[in-house]
């Protein structure tokens, strides 16, 4: 991770067959294939600058195509990257060190490349009562380089109106969609990792849905967030490490009402916090194209 916080902005590292905990991002848990229901939701890979000047895949998150040659994703997944990746397929998308290997993380003939941008009020919030600046306004795009539009993939996610969050009731139907982890996997011995959980995340890298619920209120910082429930009961599902940046849509819609931001428990249980994209500003920033001047 960037830090150990009680906050867990979480992502996964995808230089390796383990899944480890390095940044910011979360994955569906108690999903299912998400088929082609959300053809516009798709796998990220984010590189980072190495001070020779070569660049690596860092961290992977998810997002989701909103207009043409134009993802949404999460800032903490896009900050500090340089170049971003993207695959729309359902997947398993495989790797390079897959049998027999794939494209993944490293990009190729079905993935797209482009530029990430991050939200300039990310992170620079002081909003207080435990809530961690660095997490606010958590919103960032991806310029791809080539043409991709809506028909390329079968059709675009939908933004909202303003304020659209404002005005859902309590337990509002919300729909998770991503390519994050799934399960928690045993490490024996000497691999075991400092400090606990002495566990893993991990899970092959297929899109996956899961239905959760809006949990609202006044709760103090509900005009940057949405709180959401995590793994309920009667067949719910939740978000964990790799589905940062994906799309929260409202129950049944292609609307997204806020990207999955952060996590407040390693098992990715009890509630989670997403970026609200309904607000004003960040609207504007996003439709505006402000990141390109």
């Amino acid at each position: 991770m960037k830090g150990t916080r009680r906050f867990l902005i979480v992502a996964a590292v995808v230089l390796g067959l383990a899944v480890a905990l390095v940044g910011i991002a979360y994955a569906i848990t108690n999903g299912e294939p998400d088929g082609d229901a959300h053809p516009y939701v798709g796998l990220l890979v984010f590189d980072v600058e190495l001070p020779d000047g070569s660049q690596v895949p860092a961290w992977r998150c998810s997002g989701a195509l909103i207009a043409p040659n134009l993802v949404l994703t999460a800032g903490h997944c896009t900050d500090g990257a340089v170049a971003a990746r993207i695959w729309f397929e359902e997947g398993p998308i495989a790797a390079v060190w897959d049998d027999p290997p794939g494209e993944y993380p490293l990009g190729g003939t079905t993935s797209y490349e482009g530029i990430p941008y991050t939200n300039p009020d990310y992170g620079t919030g002081s909003l207080g009562k435990g809530l961690p600046a660095f997490d606010y306004r958590d919103v960032g795009v991806i310029v791809l380089d080539e043409p991709v539009t809506c028909a390329d993939v079968g059709r675009c996610a939908i933004l909202p109106a303003a304020g659209l969050v404002d005005t859902l009731k309590n337990k509002t139907d919300i729909d998770f969609v991503g390519y994050g982890v799934q399960y928690q996997a045993q490490i024996p011995g000497k691999d075991v990792p400092q400090p606990p959980p002495y566990n893993r995340w991990t899970g092959p890298r297929v899109r996956l849905y899961a239905p959760s619920q809006l949990v609202s209120g006044k709760f103090v910082h509900a005009s940057e967030f949405m709180r959401l429930s995590l793994n309920p009961g009667g067949g719910k599902g939740g978000t964990c490490f790799g589905d940062s940046g994906g799309p929260d849509l409202l129950g049944g819609t292609d609307t997204v009402l806020a990207v999955n931001s952060y996590v407040t428990n390693y098992n990715c249980a009890g509630v989670g916090y997403s970026s609200r994209v309904d607000i004003p500003e960040v609207l504007d920033w996003i439709i505006n194209e402000e990141y390109l001047d």
